[in-house]
């Protein structure tokens, strides 16, 4: 099946070449993102592969159907960046990878906890400057604090294992508990309750209409003082201007972030020999208290693995007339 993997990087072409595909695979492998200047790209391709921000938008999604394009296989789990109804009328099929690797992003959550509370991004650049004192870099015992996880699925509850490890009690809000999270003693509250309960908050939920902006300035003004904040869900879970306010007061405390809003134009890409264009995110790049990582949570060998195997059964199966991981519009 003759596909195109649009803003595929060099980790992806290896795992999918790894990994075992049927021999009537025909894989091509671009790594301009797919929008409207790249979709002619995809002309005579029945399978365009897509990531998280790829441009999946109607006009896009008519220009690859009027290309000869029948399936969409999205390499990710969310899937907010496809114009579904579009899709279904166009008569498109799209297919994901509904879980991969839990631990993968669950463990990048948790790195950033450790990074931002031993301050170790401030250490390590002392250190490399011959600057080897203490001040400033006294961080508190995980033991015995309160985390509260928005989002309990599979890596929502991955991350209540870990934490639960650390000896944290364990709060969580959503409106489908997980009797995983439930027998770890996890106690799930209204969002407003976990907020205020919790000294350490990480998002794990999906981006849907309801959850857009679920932390803003109201939401980041009902959290303790001095509160950490995680977030390794998607970026537009954070209206993130109001981050800058909340960590100026000193209400946000800590800040992690492995994903941004108006990430689409700068992710993945070098663009060290740019001035950054972005005013938000140069402001957040100031804090001494704030960790940004350019969504990098899912990049571990098992991950991508996994991701390039179920893409590719996904391919295989919805060539067979047998799909499977269909998103429905």
């Amino acid at each position: 099946m003759r596909t195109l993997v649009f803003s595929s990087q060099t980790y992806d072409r290896e795992s999918f070449l790894a990994a075992a595909s049927p021999s009537a695979m025909d894989l091509h492998f671009q790594p301009a993102r797919l929008n409207l200047e790249t979709v002619a790209l995809a002309h005579s391709y029945p399978v365009v592969c897509a990531f998280i921000n790829d441009d999946l938008s109607a006009p896009v999604l008519e220009q690859l159907v009027a290309g000869g394009t029948r399936l969409i296989a999205l390499r990710s789990a969310g899937y907010n960046h496809v114009d579904l109804p579009t899709a279904q009328q166009l008569g498109l099929s799209v297919v994901r990878v509904p879980a991969y690797s839990p631990h993968a992003v669950a463990e990048h959550a948790v790195a950033l906890i450790l990074a931002l509370n031993r301050h170790l991004h401030r250490a390590y650049n002392r250190t490399r400057d011959g600057d080897f004192s203490l001040h400033g870099l006294t961080g508190f015992d995980l033991v015995g604090k309160t985390v509260g996880i928005v989002g309990t699925g599979q890596i929502g509850a991955t991350f209540a294992r870990i934490m639960a490890g650390f000896g944290c009690t364990v709060l969580a809000y959503d409106p489908y508990p997980n009797p995983a999270v439930e027998a770890l003693g996890g106690r799930y509250l209204s969002l407003p309750q976990l907020l205020a309960q919790a000294q350490i908050i990480s998002l794990h939920c999906p981006l849907t209409t309801e959850s857009k902006h679920l932390i803003n300035s109201a939401s980041l003004a009902q959290m303790q003082f001095g509160a950490m904040l995680i977030n390794t869900g998607r970026g537009a879970l954070v209206d993130t201007p109001a981050l800058i306010e909340a960590l100026k007061s000193g209400q946000l405390g800590y800040l992690g972030l492995d994903v941004y809003e108006e990430e689409a134009q700068l992710f993945f890409e070098d663009r060290s020999d740019r001035p950054l264009q972005d005013d938000v995110l140069a402001r957040l790049l100031t804090f001494p208290n704030v960790i940004i990582t350019a969504h990098q949570a899912f990049l571990t060998r098992e991950a991508l693995g996994a991701i390039a195997q179920t893409t590719l059964d996904n391919i295989a199966r919805w060539a067979e007339g047998s799909p499977q991981n269909l998103v429905q519009g």
